[in-house]
C-alpha cells in the first residue's frame, strides 16, 4: 500500500512542479507581449490561474503527506501526551470528512461546468479548470487515511528527499 501512496505522492509532486515551473514562463511571456510588443495575448492569464490551482490542490496533498502544511500547535502542546493522541486522531478524522465533502462536491462541480467555456479559451471547459479541486481532495483523502492506520510517512525516503540526499 505504501509503494501505491508513493507513487501517488511522486505524481503529485511532479505535477505540482510542472504547474509552477509552466507558471513561471508564461506569466513572463504573458507581461512581454502586453508591455514590450503590445499585443497582449488574452491565454496567459487563464492558464496561470489553472496552473495555480493545480499547484495549489494538488500541491497540498503533497505538503499533508510530509507533513510540510502549516499546523498551529501550541495548545496541544502544553497538553498532556494522551490527550494530544486523541486530538490529533481527532484532527485527522475531520480532515477525512473535509477532503470527502471537496472531493464529492468538486466533481460534481467539474461535472455540472462541463458545458461551460472560458471566454479567452473557448477550447477549453470549465469543468476541466476545476478538476484539480476533486484530484487534490481524494489525493489527500487517501494520505489522511495512510496517516491514521500506518501513521506518519515524513520519515520515508521517498518523503524525506531534502533529508536524505
Amino acid at each position: 500500500m505504501n509503494a501505491a501512496l508513493d507513487r501517488v505522492y511522486l505524481a503529485c509532486i511532479w505535477t505540482a512542479g510542472a504547474a509552477i515551473a509552466l507558471m513561471s514562463l508564461i506569466i513572463p511571456f504573458g507581461v512581454f507581449t502586453r508591455y514590450v510588443l503590445g499585443t497582449g495575448s488574452q491565454w496567459p492569464e487563464p492558464i496561470a490561474i489553472l496552473l495555480m490551482m493545480v499547484f495549489t490542490f494538488i500541491g497540498a496533498a503533497a505538503a499533508y503527506r510530509a507533513g510540510a502544511h502549516i499546523a498551529v500547535t501550541m495548545l496541544t502542546d502544553v497538553l498532556p501526551a494522551p490527550l494530544q493522541r486523541g486530538l490529533t486522531v481527532g484532527v485527522h478524522v475531520l480532515m477525512l470528512g473535509v477532503c470527502a465533502f471537496v472531493a464529492w462536491y468538486g466533481l460534481h462541480l467539474c461535472v455540472d461546468t462541463m458545458g461551460q467555456t472560458i471566454a479567452e479559451l473557448p477550447w477549453l471547459p470549465v469543468g476541466v479548470t476545476y478538476a484539480p479541486i476533486p484530484i487534490g481532495a481524494a489525493c489527500t483523502l487517501l494520505f489522511v487515511g495512510e496517516h491514521l492506520f500506518s501513521g506518519s510517512q515524513a520519515h520515508r525516503p521517498v518523503v524525506a528527499y531534502e533529508e536524505n540526499h
